[in-house]
């Protein structure tokens, strides 16, 4: 969904033709895994973050257009809400100090980009839900300017037909309705881009399923939405209902969400756009002149423009992604369970632990889902999201256990061989990994930090939003150190 779309109003005959090129896009991408016309696989690692924009209060604060014009820079983009930011990470190696670089690297643009939100009277959050967001905070009116965020709005609700109902079941209950997907603006996430063959693109993907679970588990970031204390990992609920096409009859006769797991394991990449182009109608049914077959046919690399976009409009927690660089296609997994933060450190260690595991998880000889079901795979990340850390999930040869132990014994372990693997240092894999075996040991992810604070601030309040204004506040002071979340004190 990163392309720029006009506002225009679709007639029956526009989805027609859509559907026709779609479909058109999958045959030419089957002819092309035919006849192995892509880039083969390179070990880069590519990311995006999503920030908040805050006021000096740590409120939100409606001005990313403002923020944005401040850092021109091109590598920083609008999001959803107003007051969001998106920074994309051009791909790097990973080997030798690779990742310490890219670690620096989004240091220094992060830290440039605060010091220009700051002239706009704004600061930036990492962090997977802004804790003092609240419900009038978000409304159709809160949507960043692109058209594309009205044109899609104004899409989801037409397929509804009735207002987005938002009800979440944690420590406490939210039982909300809004009238725009402004809501799916609350969660801020890091996405992580692994380019890999075509061949090996399927053991990738499960690979990156089976571990969606812990991964959350320990990076859990998003326990408040507005005001309330719901999941450790809210944010994965809050966006599976917020991007909601569905009203509840829909619900009731088994029709996919757009937000999805999925429901099997996969042997081909094909698998997945075919499962997009079956399931789903087209949001965006906007069409390009490019005639894909043409391309083929007479040499070039088409674009796919209508599978890609409509890919874009279907949010797979592992989600395929097709490209085309310097005339050359190649395949990404983008892997979008992660919420931003805490600090820089933390990112990277959450980057380290699932690109380690992604050098080494794929290439088993009796991989993971081969011995587990898919729906373990779903529910270990439910779980990791409601409980974080105190999550049982399932592992095989292990069975049900708490996340931290899968995490300390099993997972660890193969997430060191595999930046082995990569190439990277051994010092720099250490202070990465360790950063994870240290939330493991103390209990404490950013979600936990950002409970017992609360809870602390409220008790001598009284007041719960100016418990959530006050810790956020601190939680600003102390991202800022860079020192990873459980050394944080409480």
């Amino acid at each position: 969904m990163g392309r720029d779309v006009p506002s225009v109003v679709f007639s029956r005959d526009d989805r027609r033709k859509y559907r026709e090129k779609v479909y058109r896009c999958l045959d030419v991408f089957a002819q092309m895994l035919r006849e192995s016309r892509f880039e083969i696989e390179r070990p880069l690692a590519g990311l995006e973050i999503e920030l908040n924009i805050v006021d000096a209060y740590g409120e939100a604060a409606m001005r990313n257009a403002q923020v944005l014009a401040a850092i021109e820079q091109p590598d920083w983009a609008t999001e959803l809400g107003q007051f969001n930011i998106e920074i994309n990470i051009e791909p790097q190696e990973l080997g030798g100090d690779g990742a310490v670089r890219l670690e620096d690297d989004v240091r220094a643009r992060l830290n440039h980009a605060e010091e220009r939100a700051r002239s706009q009277d704004g600061h930036l959050v990492l962090i997977g839900i802004l804790p003092t967001l609240r419900e009038q905070d978000i409304g159709e009116g809160t949507l960043s300017a692109n058209p594309r965020y009205r044109l899609l709005n104004e899409q989801i609700f037409a397929a509804r037909g009735e207002d987005l109902h938002l009800a979440i079941e944690g420590v406490e209950h939210l039982d909300t309705h809004a009238d725009s997907v402004a809501p799916e603006a609350a969660c801020t996430s890091v996405q992580l881009h692994l380019q890999v063959s075509p061949d090996a693109f399927a053991s990738h993907w499960n690979a990156a399923q089976a571990i969606a679970g812990p991964q959350v588990a320990v990076a859990a970031n998003s326990p408040y939405l507005f005001g309330k204390e719901l999941h450790r990992e809210t944010r994965i609920a809050l966006f599976e209902q917020a991007t909601d096409t569905r009203p509840a009859e829909l619900k009731a006769q088994g029709v996919r969400p757009r937000v999805w797991f999925g429901e099997r394991w996969i042997t081909s990449v094909f698998d997945l756009f075919e499962e997009n182009v079956s399931y789903y109608p087209a949001l965006l049914p906007l069409c390009e002149d490019e005639d894909p077959r043409t391309e083929l046919e007479q040499g070039r690399i088409p674009h796919l423009h209508e599978l890609t976009l409509h890919n874009g409009t279907i949010y797979r927690w592992n989600r395929p992604v097709y490209a085309v660089v310097e005339g050359v296609p190649h395949l990404r997994v983008e892997n979008r369970v992660l919420p931003a933060g805490p600090t820089v450190a933390d990112v990277a260690a959450n980057a380290a632990f699932y690109y380690g595991l992604m050098r080494v998880l794929p290439y088993a000889e009796r991989p993971v889902w081969s011995q587990m079901s898919f729906q373990a795979a779903e529910d270990n990340l439910g779980a990791a999201a409601r409980h974080g850390l105190d999550a049982r999930l399932y592992w095989p040869g292990m069975g049900e256990v708490p996340a931290a132990e899968l995490i300390l014994r099993r997972l660890l372990p193969m997430a060191r061989e595999g930046l082995a693997r990569w190439g990277v240092d051994g010092p720099v894999a250490d202070r990465l990994l360790g950063i994870i075996e240290g939330r493991c040991l103390t209990g404490r992810t950013g979600a936990s930090w950002q409970v017992e604070r609360v809870r602390a601030h409220e008790r001598a309040s009284g007041d719960r939003h100016e418990a959530l204004r006050s810790m956020t506040l601190e939680y600003i002071e102390r991202m800022h150190t860079n020192e990873p979340v459980h050394t944080w004190d409480v």
